[in-house]
């Protein structure tokens, strides 16, 4: 099971830290991502990061601004935003599976979502 924390109501310009805390299961393995979700609007892949932390990957809309990063001792991954734009308003999903289906918008397991909302 993953559970995803850290959204909140946030200026632009300003940051947020999101995590992916997997329980009942160890998730060393996995490949984890975060996707966003927001009004109206299809879910749109966000960042991943491989099992052992050495490989990530950006969507482009994000990448400079937010960094993937995982504590597999704490069996949890990280999404640190910063320079929040109205336009990453969204309910943010972290999920997990192989590598090539979760970069490719796909996912085996998934989390609740979190919500962000910058404010303009």
């Amino acid at each position: 099971q993953l559970q995803a924390s850290g959204g909140g109501l946030v200026q632009a310009g300003g940051s947020l830290r999101l995590s992916c805390a997997a329980s009942g299961r160890t998730f060393n393995n996995y490949n984890v991502a975060w996707f966003r979700q927001a009004p109206g609007k299809e879910r749109e892949f966000v960042a991943a990061i491989n099992w052992s932390g050495g490989r990530s990957s950006y969507d482009d809309s994000v990448k400079g601004r937010f960094t993937i990063s995982r504590n597999n001792a704490k069996n949890t991954v990280y999404l640190q935003m910063n320079s929040l734009k109205f336009e990453d308003t969204a309910v943010y999903y972290c999920a997990a599976g192989p590598w090539g289906t979760v970069v490719g918008g796909q996912a085996d397991h998934w989390g609740q979502g979190t919500l962000v909302t910058v404010s303009s």
